[in-house]
């Protein structure tokens, strides 16, 4: 049985409000702090390395992780409130939680070991997974796997981005 929008979480949630910020904001503090650790290589490394056309300004990148983040967090809140004690939901969170890990492990591997190919070697995974958890997900709670559309859109494009700055160096 899937839960769709209108009706009512198999979980109570006598605070859906603080735990979606909840959600939100762990999958934003725990992204933000992948990226600190490894921003002085965009600034130097970075900088030296030959990019395609297509490669976004700097700036872009904050925004748009940051939004994507927010989606994750309001997505895994999404199928956790359909009940933990469910096995759909289980295997959607263990899913989430594999890409997430490896979401994470892309930047220090990219910027903080200065590997493109090592990039390759999470990202490509990465996809999948994310791939994965829309599946699983959408067992769950079709609204849950929407929100992660745009997430899987950009891994893509940034996957292109990566194959890219691997191939130019």
């Amino acid at each position: 049985m899937s839960i769709t929008q209108g009706s009512q979480p198999a979980l109570p949630d006598r605070r859906p409000l603080l735990t979606v910020a909840a959600a939100v904001a762990v999958c934003v503090v725990l992204g933000a702090a992948a990226g600190l650790v490894t921003s002085p290589q965009i600034a130097t490394w970075y900088t030296t390395v030959e990019k395609p056309g297509f490669t976004p300004p700097n700036w872009v990148f904050g925004p748009v992780w940051t939004a994507l983040y927010a989606l994750q967090g309001v997505a895994a809140w999404l199928v956790w409130r359909a009940g933990f004690d469910r096995r759909g939901v289980r295997l959607g969170l263990a899913a989430f939680a594999v890409q997430f890990v490896l979401n994470l492990a892309w930047s220090p591997a990219f910027f903080g070991l200065e590997s493109p190919a090592l990039g390759l070697v999470v990202i490509v995974p990465l996809w999948v997974a994310i791939v994965a958890t829309i599946g699983l997900f959408a067992r769950v709670d079709r609204r849950a796997a929407a929100l992660l559309v745009p997430y899987l859109a950009w891994v893509s494009f940034a996957t292109a981005l990566n194959y890219a700055i691997w191939t130019l160096n």
